[in-house]
């Protein structure tokens, strides 16, 4: 009896054991399988890197709409084109209506201001959204149409958006104040196989008729020869919208209107950019309770099973709210992680962010990312930062509100709040971006051995000691002893 009982008993207790090996095992696989796909990624071997100082970078061209605005960064620098990147900041004004296009590369929002409804047209799904009837009149007869048109999606501030490349979207503010969106936009993506250059393609308005203002540079290599194609070229590309440039007469029969309304669409005459304002637009779509309360759809809960189907797909996840954190320290600050874990649509877009607050004085550990770059905009507060690449220092300043600075691959950077504090949204060049820290619990620092410390830095066992082990926080620091706001 006792032994018809210890062959069931072992085989259990060999199946909690291979469990617990694969559990332990599943880090250092997933750490090995990003790397493998970054090595995969080809396009980035495009961009050259040959960096030689960083800048803190506000944009420098501005263009108005009728209700709204959109600005751009300057992205013939050495670090722009280094990380293949684009950024951008819109304003939208309420009632304005940001006009449908697609773009060439992949974008990822964050709205750091307002809340307002954006559509995604999905190619070849279904029109599963109703917004009321509308009536039309075709000689004698009278018609009532039903609006069918595709989801409808609700976005507020701290939300990340994240747009595939080539897919039509529109963003409307329903609301009575301003949204304020900055977005990544990654030209150096594989999905992206024109050039480093960033292309909208709108299907209304007029684009050349938004108002220039503010410096346009061009690129070093285009000066150097000569040429006129260099990257940041937005002016020359937005000359009209797609339908303008074809006949009229053709897209009449196409579409089987009369030429009257083809030349509305062309929109040659229309003077008020890509940012118009739609007094009668009415849209009308379910909201979730908790989202007018503050939760927000990742915190309803209420999911039927079909959120991840193509047409139907999860596009944004809210990183404002103190409890979406994961990692936090009361006395140092928190961080949130959107990736392809949380949001599966970043594994088609190689795209994650990160939204970072430091309280009064606090540090972030010097850290690396292994296989992506960083453009990091500033949201709120100032800080003191440094970056360091091959020993060199290559940024010392403090950082401001409004203010944009990319960090390459592999580059060294810290943190240190200001008395005000410091928040930040940082968009990364893959969707899990591995990070290594030198400094805390988590470091490289804390994982070798004490001996290889004293010989490495010719340091004493104490000296070593205190270097592993001082810092027993993970990521974000508390003022340290040697700061002058230091609170014992």
């Amino acid at each position: 009896m006792a032994n018809s009982l210890m062959l069931p008993l072992s085989l259990v207790l060999m199946f909690l054991f291979h469990g617990c090996i694969a559990q332990l095992e599943l880090p250092q696989r997933q750490f090995w399988q990003n790397l493998q796909e970054q090595q995969q990624h080809r396009l980035r071997a495009k961009t050259q890197c040959r960096i030689e100082r960083l800048n803190a970078r506000e944009p420098n061209r501005k263009y108005d709409c009728e209700a709204g605005s959109y600005e751009i960064w300057d992205s013939n620098s050495e670090e722009f084109e280094c990380a293949g990147i684009e950024f951008v900041r819109y304003v939208i004004q309420p009632k304005g209506l940001f006009l449908p296009h697609y773009t060439n590369a992949p974008q990822l929002f964050y709205a750091t201001e307002g809340s307002g409804i954006h559509g995604v047209v999905f190619p070849g799904c279904a029109e599963t959204f109703e917004s009321g009837s509308s009536f039309s009149s075709e000689g004698s007869e009278s018609k009532y149409h039903r609006d069918r048109h595709q989801k409808l999606r609700r976005f507020r501030k701290g939300d990340v958006l994240a747009m595939p490349q080539a897919l039509t979207y529109w963003i409307y503010n329903d609301r009575d104040t301003p949204i304020t969106l900055v977005a990544l936009v990654d030209v150096g993506n594989d999905n992206n196989q024109l050039d480093l250059q960033f292309r909208k393609f709108f299907l209304a308005g007029n684009p050349q008729a938004s108002q220039s203002q503010g410096e346009y540079r061009q690129s070093r290599k285009s000066r150097e020869h000569g040429s006129q194609g260099g990257r940041g070229r937005e002016e020359e590309q937005e000359k009209g919208n797609i339908f303008a440039g074809f006949d009229q007469d053709l897209l009449a029969e196409a579409f089987d209107v009369d030429t009257q309304t083809i030349r509305k669409l062309q929109a040659r005459e229309d003077n008020r950019g890509v940012i118009v304002r739609a007094e009668k637009l009415r849209l009308v779509l379910p909201e979730f309770e908790e989202e007018r309360g503050g939760g927000g759809e990742h915190g309803s809960g209420r999911y039927n099973g079909l959120e991840e189907t193509f047409c139907s797909v999860k596009i944004r996840e809210n990183i404002d709210h103190p409890a979406r954190a994961d990692v936090y320290n009361p006395r140092g600050g928190r961080l949130s992680t959107v990736n392809s874990h949380s949001l599966p649509i970043l594994s088609y877009l190689r795209l994650s962010a990160q939204k970072g607050v430091l309280y009064k004085n606090a540090i972030m550990t010097p850290h690396w990312s292994a296989n992506s770059h960083s453009a990091m905009y500033v949201t709120r507060g100032s800080a003191r930062i440094q970056v360091v690449g091959n020993g060199r220092r290559v940024f010392d300043e403090n950082v401001n509100q409004g203010q944009l600075l990319v960090v390459p691959q592999n580059f060294v950077v810290i943190k240190k709040a200001s008395n005000e504090g410091f928040e930040w949204i940082t968009f990364k060049t893959n969707d899990n971006a591995i990070s290594n820290q030198l400094a805390g619990r988590l470091s490289a620092i804390r994982a070798m051995p004490i001996d290889v410390l004293t010989n490495a830095y010719r340091i004493s066992r104490d000296d070593a000691t205190d270097l592993k082990y001082k810092r027993e926080e993970a990521i974000l620091f508390s003022p340290g002893s040697r700061s002058p706001e230091y609170d014992a």
